[in-house]
């Protein structure tokens, strides 16, 4: 009875997502964008996203892990761009950390919360304007938890709390950190969610070639050392990869947020033409459901 409910809630997904669609285009594939997690490099996400708008590339629906969770779901709300880009330039850890004395992290992200209000009033991604899915890892069960309804503040915290450095976030009964760990990249999510093509957008998570300064650095490039030894999951659900070239960046460079988004742009021009080829594609009348195979929070 379990699958049958989520494979209804995965049908309702799918006919939602063809009521952002324009008269018209439903030959068309079924656009999913799946925006990665960096830190700082997120802003990165801003030029891909400036370069699809450009370019009149459809986004039927928005996936996203960590700072892909945030700047999806403004995006998502209807921010403009515009707004993100001055945002993104004048935040600092403040913003969204606090630092507190604890044996499960050295800050605490409460303030995340206030800080999505200053990029969007929406506050239930039931009032968002295009499908999207925020992605985080329950650090119990060792699995991907994907929020589809209900509030956006929780689930957006527990993507992003990078484990070590952030607390971890108590929800639904799970306790959840950043979605990172399962999915670097939601190209997963955003196919279960029924995406014909899924666009990935990938920051790469290593480090300047410089000894790490602290614990948050030492961390950071322990995760990306393992992350580095094997293919992850998530290649094999991504028909086209951006690849913004953020490496040399710190994951608190908020200041460089114009180099940040010219990186996100040059990726996706790259890209215009696979992307414009994939558009072309011919999809069929009738729709699979998204595979069942894993466990969700959430339906999809």
């Amino acid at each position: 009875m379990g699958n049958v409910i989520r494979w209804l809630g995965s049908a309702v997904k799918g006919l939602r997502s063809f009521a952002y669609r324009e008269p018209g285009d439903e030959s068309r594939p079924i656009i999913g964008v799946a925006l990665g997690g960096g830190f700082a490099r997120g802003i990165a996400h801003i030029g891909v996203l400036r370069v699809f708008e450009e370019n009149d590339i459809p986004i039927d629906m928005i996936a996203g892990t960590s700072v892909g969770a945030l700047v999806g779901a403004a995006y998502a709300s209807g921010t403009p761009l515009e707004e993100l880009e001055r945002q993104g330039a004048l935040t600092h850890f403040r913003d969204f950390g606090r630092w507190t004395i604890s044996r499960m992290g050295m800050a605490i992200n409460e303030r995340l919360e206030g800080y999505l209000r200053r990029l969007t009033p929406c506050t239930t991604f039931e009032e968002l304007k295009i499908p999207f899915a925020i992605v985080a890892t329950d650090i119990v069960a060792g699995e991907s938890v994907y929020f589809t309804k209900g509030e956006l503040c929780r689930p957006l915290r527990a993507s992003c709390a990078f484990p070590g450095m952030f607390l971890p976030i108590e929800y639904d009964g799970r306790m959840l950190v950043d979605g990172f760990l399962t999915e670097a990249v939601p190209a997963e999510a955003v196919r279960r969610m029924g995406a014909d093509v899924v666009i990935a957008v990938h920051l790469d998570p290593g480090q300047p070639d410089q000894r790490p300064k602290n614990t948050i650095e030492i961390i950071s490039r322990s995760f990306s050392i393992i992350q580095q030894q094997q293919p992850p999951r998530w290649l094999r659900f991504a028909d086209i990869i951006l690849k913004p070239a953020v490496r040399q960046i710190h994951w608190d460079d908020f200041q460089r947020t114009p180099d940040l988004i010219a990186a996100g742009e040059a990726a996706a021009r790259e890209a215009l033409p696979e992307i414009r080829i994939a558009l072309k594609r011919t999809v069929p009348l009738r729709r699979t459901a998204p595979d069942e195979s894993r466990s969700f929070s959430a339906d999809i």
